[in-house]
């Protein structure tokens, strides 16, 4: 099994006719994922690569049966195209664009509020990716080995990097989910967690977290009341100086709190395997399934 995507995700992409929407959704098509065609207003009713264009989400969903859209929007409206998508009744939304305004995604979670059946993952993120069965992101699928361990990241490369470790030591994924940096997500590290521990074949999980909020410590209670598979975890950003904005708009030290110390000896403490290195994920992890960390 998996979480989130596999062979029964029905794709479209917010911003097909546009260079990293057709590179993207061309990407998703060649690993195997069923992409059905994209939006770009203006441009209903042509083609283009083989896929069909429409005017909105809603012509999209009708006239392909989509259940999922991966968005590369510019950031001024990418807002308006998550609330496209889920007034249009996508159930899940994956939302690649960085630099969405704050204020945006105040209005953007309160839209969703009001409309559970749709999951927003991101923005800022790399997506999805199911191993074997669907990428709906920008993750590279060359990787991702299909297996039994579940990736949840605040950061990309970051995931990337876990993931190239774990299939190098022949440890499969059974997704790997990029929930991204920004201080105002659509999926945290808890839904994530939720979906692994219910999901039988993730047989255990890394979390990589960074500086900044209380994200990885709400996650560390989450883990230590509910989740029983082993968990390892690593926090990017452990020589940040307080104050200064590291990479991700959400990863920043502020008033002393969310620092890498503070949220590994939370992790620590609620019996959660931290690596000191992203270096040692993998190792870690295998130490883990053996019994032996």
């Amino acid at each position: 099994m998996s979480i989130l995507v596999g062979t029964h995700t029905r794709l479209i992409v917010q911003g097909i006719t546009g260079h990293e929407g057709l590179y993207h959704a061309k990407g998703c098509r060649d690993y195997g994922t069923q992409v059905l065609g994209g939006v770009t207003p203006g441009k209903g009713g042509t083609l283009v690569e083989g896929f069909p264009v429409f005017d909105s989400v809603r012509e999209a969903r009708e006239g392909t049966g989509a259940n999922t859209s991966l968005i590369f929007v510019p950031p001024h409206s990418a807002a308006d195209a998550i609330i496209e998508a889920a007034a249009a009744g996508i159930e899940l939304v994956v939302c690649i664009t960085e630099g969405i305004p704050i204020l945006d995604m105040v209005k953007v979670k309160q839209f969703l509020s009001s409309r559970p059946a749709t999951r927003l993952v991101g923005p800022n993120c790399p997506g999805v990716i199911s191993p074997g069965q669907a990428k709906v992101g920008i993750m590279p699928g060359r990787i991702h080995l299909p297996g039994h361990v579940g990736i949840i990241s605040r950061s990309g490369t970051l995931a990337y990097e876990a993931v190239g470790q774990l299939t190098a030591l022949g440890i499969g994924q059974s997704s790997s989910v990029g929930i991204g940096g920004d201080p105002i997500n659509g999926t945290s590290f808890i839904d994530v967690l939720a979906l692994f521990q219910a999901d039988p074949e993730t047989h255990a999980i890394v979390l990589v977290g960074e500086i900044g909020g209380s994200a990885e410590e709400a996650a560390a209670a989450y883990i230590q009341a509910h989740v029983t598979k082993p968990v390892v975890a690593f926090i990017a950003g452990q020589s940040a100086p307080a104050g200064r904005r590291m990479g991700h708009a959400g990863a920043i030290i502020s008033g002393g709190q969310g620092t890498a110390a503070a949220k590994m000896a939370t992790l620590r403490q609620a019996g959660i395997t931290v690596v000191e290195s992203p270096a040692d994920m993998g190792r870690a992890m295998a130490r883990r399934l053996a019994g032996k960390g």
